[in-house]
Formats: structure tokens, C-alpha cells, sequence
């Protein structure tokens, strides 16, 4: 079993390229938006327990899906690369799946902010992510995630030896699929 960890900051093209990926692959793609969106309205006027639900969610899907036959996971993931509760959070993902023998591997997107906002108003965006079609609200979360956290890694920062940085900023969801498959051998 594989997983790959893919993540980057907003409308980087997380889920899009994780989509292409699974196409390629027969990985099953678990994007964040998934359990954000299935508990959001709910929550929102109560984030905290919003977010204690969306981490007990995710961790019932990794738990159940590391023991299933298949081919492996895609998961999406805004890492806040500044903030330790969000490394402590992927190691123990990482932990998850490698305790039960899966190979976990690092994709890391990047791409310059001016596309990054054109793609926060994708079609394909808008419809998997409903929280994201209030468009106003998107963009000023965007601006404010931007301005607090560090969302891609420093030169040397991530030591991991199944890792892969790809800069997307001028390439197709397919193209950049294909590349990783190269670079890992998929």
C-alpha cells in the first residue's frame, strides 16, 4: 500500500493533481475538503469542535482504509510548515500507514500566488468544495491563511527520501501526475 501525502498552500492544485494521480494510479483520493465540507455547516459557529470532529473523521478513515486491499490513499494536506502541531500531525499520519508496512511519500506543490488565485475559482474547486463558492469569503480566507502561515517548505527543510517538490504554476494537472509517477516509479 502507498500513501501519498500531497500538500501545498490554497488552490495550489492539491486536489485537482490528486485526482489526476489516482486516475493514473488506482490510489483512492482523500482530499481535505472532504470531511471539512461533511461537518462545516454544522459547526460553524462552534470551529473548534468543528475541527475536533474533522481530526476524529480523518483519523476513522486512515485507521479503517490502512488495513483494506487496496492500492493506497492520495491525501490532501494544508501544512502549516510553522507550526509544530502540524508536523506532529503528519508524523503520526506517516506512522499510521507505515506501521502497517504502506511506503508513504511526500508530494509538495507549489505555484505563484497570482495563479493560485485564479484556481480558487475553478470550476472543479468550487464544485467539490462548497465552502469555497462564497467566493469573497475564499479570497479573504486565502489572504489571511497566506499572511499567518508558511505553507511551503524552506531548501532542505523536508528529509524525507520519498519526497518530491513540483512547481505546477505552468503545468496541467495531468502533466504534473505524470511527473510524479516518473519520480516515483508509479
Amino acid at each position: 500500500m502507498k500513501l501519498v501525502i500531497l500538500f501545498g498552500p490554497h488552490a495550489v492544485g492539491k486536489m485537482t493533481v490528486g485526482q489526476e494521480l489516482c486516475r493514473r494510479t488506482g490510489l483512492k483520493l482523500f482530499h481535505n475538503h472532504m470531511t471539512i465540507e461533511a461537518l462545516g455547516d454544522l459547526f460553524v459557529n462552534h470551529p473548534a469542535i468543528g475541527g475536533k470532529l474533522v481530526n476524529l473523521f480523518r483519523e476513522e478513515v486512515f485507521l479503517a482504509f490502512r488495513n483494506l486491499d487496496e492500492a493506497g490513499m492520495v491525501f490532501t494536506y494544508m501544512w502549516a510548515l510553522d507550526a509544530e502541531s502540524d508536523w506532529a500531525y503528519v508524523r503520526h499520519v506517516e506512522a499510521l500507514f507505515s506501521e502497517v508496512g504502506a511506503d508513504v511519500y511526500y508530494v509538495e506543490l507549489e505555484a505563484e500566488e497570482s495563479v493560485r488565485r485564479v484556481r480558487n475559482r475553478t470550476e472543479n474547486r468550487l464544485m467539490n468544495k462548497p465552502s469555497k463558492r462564497n467566493l469573497e469569503h475564499s479570497d479573504a480566507l486565502f489572504t489571511a491563511l497566506e499572511s499567518r502561515y508558511r505553507l511551503n517548505s524552506l531548501p532542505g527543510e523536508i528529509q524525507k527520501s520519498r519526497y518530491m517538490r513540483l512547481n505546477n504554476t505552468d503545468l496541467s494537472p495531468e502533466e504534473a501526475a505524470k511527473r510524479i509517477c516518473e519520480q516515483f516509479g508509479f
